[in-house]
């Protein structure tokens, strides 16, 4: 029985979509719920040289601040991505910025980058890693933590933005991705273009060289095939070390039937699953093998996690799904995706990476 669902949705459907949010990253900081139980062997992979206990992780959005990175990882995330994280605190947009479209199982947003700042994102991950530091073995939980950065809304020097914030936290990450692909900060996906893109990561290449904190870039849904070919290169020039793929989308699948459909901002959950995973498998083609991809759009099981892997993924992200699913479908996917590899015989999630990418 799906606790969550029967005891907590019908509660939290009824609050404001921010609203709950916000409550819910109260109750984490209490530690309130159990951690999770020591995940299947067969999950164990690698991201950027270190091993992480599952190929789960938590996308970006959720945790905008880092409040609660390690209360997830205890949920069983085996990395997390927090922010994302601007130089300078920002609002973001107007409110309603959230919309539940429950019958389709998905999201609209427009939040607009709202966090309070690289600053206060570089305090509390300092304090972190000396926690971490001073803690007993075993005593913090394991897996990766990664770093969404963002540029202001009304930053004349978008590079620079990117740059700044990845000098300052670099060393406080497990790696940071260059986010140039959300719809709610007027004209930040032109920066995917070729030329903008190629002026932003040679700005930001002498910083990753001397930092060597993993650099990834995270791209739109909506891309022509040619673009995300360009993108893929750009990524391989300038020596990335991958790609996230991808954010939410400004197109409407046919078939919605939530009341919230006509809402501005980006479409996450369900309905991007497919065009997301045609992406990752194009991706793939390009670059699997070379640098790391990381899949992400409408992932509510194991085996839509199963999917992203086979498509080329070597780790998947979900942020959606847990709206409606709660903390258990953590678990749930772990378990269902493990029986996925076993029953095809795959011995680790490695082996599985790709096989359905040519």
């Amino acid at each position: 029985m799906n606790l969550y669902r029967c005891l907590a949705w019908p509660l939290i459907r009824q609050m404001d979509a921010e609203q709950a949010h916000r409550l819910t990253l109260t109750l984490l900081k209490t530690g309130w719920l159990p951690p999770a139980p020591q995940d299947d062997p067969v999950l164990a992979t690698a991201l950027f040289g270190k091993r992480i206990p599952n190929p789960v992780g938590l996308a970006a959005g959720f945790d905008k601040n880092a409040e609660v990175p390690d209360a997830m990882l205890r949920l069983g995330f085996g990395f997390v991505e927090v922010g994302g994280v601007t130089p300078r605190p920002q609002p973001g947009n107007p409110r309603p910025r959230i919309f539940r479209l429950e019958e389709d199982r998905a999201v609209i947003n427009r939040m607009g980058f709202n966090n309070a700042g690289l600053e206060a994102m570089a305090a509390r991950l300092g304090r972190r890693r000396s926690d971490r530091r001073s803690d007993r073995p075993g005593g913090m939980p394991g897996g990766l933590l990664g770093v969404n950065l963002g540029a202001n809304k009304d930053s004349a020097d978008r590079p620079g933005d990117y740059a700044l914030s990845y000098d300052r936290l670099a060393g406080l990450v497990d790696f940071a991705v260059v986010n140039v692909s959300s719809p709610n900060t007027p004209g930040l996906r032109n920066l995917q273009g070729r030329e903008e893109l190629a002026a932003l990561l040679a700005r930001l290449q002498p910083l990753h060289e001397r930092h060597g904190t993993p650099l990834l870039v995270k791209i739109a849904p909506d891309l022509a095939d040619e673009d995300i070919d360009e993108i893929a290169q750009a990524a391989l020039a300038y020596r990335l070390d991958g790609i996230v793929a991808t954010n939410t989308t400004i197109t409407r699948p046919g078939g919605l039937r939530s009341d919230h459909t006509g809402e501005s901002g980006g479409l996450s959950g369900a309905p991007l699953f497919e065009r997301s995973t045609a992406v990752l498998r194009r991706l793939h083609r390009q670059v699997g093998g070379k640098m790391t991809l990381i899949g992400v759009g409408g992932i509510a099981s194991g085996a839509d996690a199963y999917a992203k892997i086979r498509a080329g993924a070597n780790a998947v992200q979900l942020y959606s799904a847990l709206v409606y699913e709660g903390p258990g479908l953590i678990a749930r996917i772990k378990r269902e995706l493990a029986a996925l590899l076993k029953q095809d015989g795959f011995r680790s999630v490695a082996g599985a990476v790709g096989a359905d990418a040519a």
